[in-house]
């Protein structure tokens, strides 16, 4: 039950230490292999502490008191829980604590979490100001100070807290463009005079950015930062879609260098992570040099993944080399509950041609949807394989559900959206029609304003996705689909080629159509399902389809797993990179509908702005909600990859 300055202080004062953080799969199966991987990487790395991102509310705030148990109680860790506050009710908060020294959990880092939306956790039976009096105010947490404030009004010195620096400056509603660590300065200033007692900084790759900024803060006449501990934070590079994901929703600058460096090698995420290793490694080195008012620490991003972070801590000496070595062979891997599957598969991530975004989900986007996550390695038959890497490479929307790294949160935010009310507005504006809303996904089809859409991060369509837009904007505009995820069919191009090429140079990819839209649900049940049927018997198609009700109508068995992009390369096993299954299709589903929910929270917040009439508001929001209850969520894919027009010919004929 160690507080984290008092660990850091029983270092000798030249030591170096690191951390690390962790969040809860979307999964139960993926939550289970975390715990698995958790023990290995608590008995070979043996970090300072961990730290363990919480979920918003509801069953992901549980996921994450769940994970926290797990290290603090089972594994004897030193745990540190995020906890998020924008908005957040007063008892929800107050249960959080309480949970968290049941837990015996004695470290908190406060996060503000998102720019403040007043409706952010109404529940649909609430009133009309979304408060209940016996659960406290929703408007007490706007801002992170306000929960440093309040635990330490409430619980003393019994937590630790931390708060978040931004060495780059953090971009918000106030300061948009203009980023700057001189506008933030204040606001830290306040957080720590108010009892924070360390400081973890937000991910970057700019090493003078970041030592440009413990300088100010070492130096700053208020004397706050002194002595506090300024830990910065770090990503290992994963993919090159998670790099440019990552750093856009932070606002993180990417240096050229780094840029220069990754260019010739960004289609292969296994030299990614080896120039993300030699590029992470310079900047611990360079961080180092500069002389620290005590113990040096590190923290680092894990995403849930290991290999990388065990290279990455091996190669700057933060664990002995003999550790990182029995990484991998000394644990064996647990079974718990992992199916067995195609033994001998490789993996490789490449990004998914789409339509349009929203996650964990799971998250990796680089034109407007979900990326395709790579089908990790399954492990052995035998449930003794002791295979610690076998999801090496991130697992987003169409990944492997099992794996622990499985659609992760790659920023603080509470929500799936990545827009603030007001940008919402100018993007969207304050539909009442389905006409309204099928023009915005034209729009997007068509590369007008607005070309960004609630399940989208990007302004852009795909290379791909371009080549298959024609038939998008039909099923859009004569059927009525509302497009959000697609890709079309690919009989054995070169690893290479610019547009559907991914993995090392020198192999040949494959891929089939598939396609993933929202309809009203008489459409789907009276005239979609049918069709699809009959299409499925003939063997030319397959589908998922849920609603927000929970309502799940498929194909497939339950444990059918389709591959729709693989790979093949020399000297090595097909290579699956994205597929589509039920367990992370249901995941998507709850995701993608509650982010119609928070579509309409963005128009009521804009309208308590003054930025939109009332009463426009009141039946744009009501017309979302009336929406989100009346549409599924469809996947098709089409099995024929040789003959590419005829999964949409198949659709166009319903």
């Amino acid at each position: 039950m160690e507080k984290i300055t008092e660990k850091i202080a029983a270092l000798p004062n030249d030591a170096n230490y690191f951390s690390l953080e962790f969040f809860p799969p979307k999964t139960q199966i993926g939550f289970s292999n975390l715990q698995t991987r958790l023990e290995r990487m608590s008995n070979t790395l043996r970090p300072l502490f961990v730290t363990v991102t919480w979920g918003a509310g509801g069953c992901t705030s549980a996921r994450s008191l769940e994970l926290a148990e797990i290290c603090q109680r089972q594994l004897g860790l030193t745990t540190c829980l995020h906890l998020t506050c924008t908005n957040m009710k007063r008892k929800i908060v107050d249960e959080a604590l309480e949970q968290a020294k049941a837990l015996g959990v004695r470290n908190i880092l406060a996060l503000r979490g998102d720019p403040p939306r007043e409706d952010e956790y109404r529940l649909e039976d609430e009133g009309e100001n979304g408060t209940n009096e016996e659960e406290g105010s929703n408007e007490e947490f706007t801002w992170a100070i306000d929960l440093v404030r309040y635990i330490r009004r409430v619980h003393g010195d019994y937590f630790c807290i931390g708060v978040a620096g931004y060495p780059e400056g953090h971009a918000d509603q106030s300061h948009p463009t203009d980023q700057d660590p001189l506008h933030d300065l204040p606001y830290l200033i306040d957080k720590t005079k108010a009892g924070a007692d360390f400081i973890m900084t937000q991910l970057f790759y700019d090493i003078g950015a970041y030592t440009k900024y413990e300088k100010m803060l070492r130096e700053h006449e208020s004397l706050v930062f002194a002595k506090i501990p300024i830990i910065p934070g770090l990503m290992p590079l994963q993919s090159y879609e998670i790099l440019m994901r990552t750093t856009k929703l932070s606002h993180a600058k990417v240096p050229q260098e780094l840029l220069h460096r990754l260019q010739p090698v960004k289609g292969d995420d296994e030299a990614v992570k080896q120039v993300g290793v030699d590029a992470i490694t310079e900047i611990v080195e360079g961080i180092r040099k500069v002389k620290a008012k005590g113990p040096r620490g590190f923290h680092f991003y894990t995403l849930n993944l290991e290999k990388a972070v065990s290279s990455l801590l091996e190669r700057c000496n933060l664990i002995p080399l003999e550790s990182y070595e029995n990484a991998v062979d000394d644990i064996p891997l647990l079974s718990n509950g992992i199916p067995n599957g195609i033994n001998g598969t490789t993996t490789r991530n490449r990004t998914l041609s789409s339509i349009s975004s929203s996650s964990a989900a799971a998250q990796l986007t680089t034109n407007s949807h979900r990326s395709s996550s790579p089908r990790p390695p399954l492990p052995q038959n035998n449930p003794n394989s002791r295979e610690a890497t076998w999801d090496d490479y991130p697992n987003g929307r169409f990944g492997d559900a099992r794996s622990p790294a499985f659609n992760p949160p790659l920023t603080y935010s509470p929500t799936s959206l990545t827009v603030t009310p007001i940008q919402a507005l100018a993007l969207w504006g304050t539909p009442t029609t389905e006409k309204e809303i099928g023009d915005l996904f034209t729009s997007h089809l068509a590369g007008n304003n607005p070309t960004q859409l609630p399940w989208s991060e990007s302004a852009t369509l795909s290379p791909e996705t371009k080549l298959i837009t024609t038939e998008l904007t039909r099923l859009t505009t004569e059927k009525g689909y509302w497009t959000i995820a697609s890709q079309p069919a690919v009989d054995g191009l070169p690893s290479s080629d610019p547009t559907h090429g991914w993995g090392p140079t020198g192999g040949f990819v494959f891929q089939k159509s598939f396609v993933e839209f929202f309809v009203s649900a008489h459409i789907f049940q009276d005239t979609i399902k049918p069709h699809l049927d009959i299409l499925h018997k003939n063997g030319e198609v397959s589908y998922y389809a849920g609603n927000a009700a929970g309502e799940f109508l498929s194909s497939e068995p339950q444990d059918a797993v389709h591959a729709v992009t693989w790979g093949s390369f020399a000297g090595k096993e097909i290579a699956t990179a994205t597929m589509v299954e039920e367990v992370s299709f249901r995941a998507w589903v709850e995701e993608a509908f509650g982010i119609w929910g928070e579509w309409g929270r963005c128009v009521g917040e804009a309208s308590r702005l003054g930025k939109v009439e009332r009463e426009r508001a009141k039946a744009s929001m009501e017309f979302l909600r009336a929406v989100r209850k009346g549409v599924w969520i469809v996947n098709v894919i089409g099995h024929g990859y040789r003959e590419p027009g005829r999964s949409w010919e198949a659709l166009m004929e319903v």
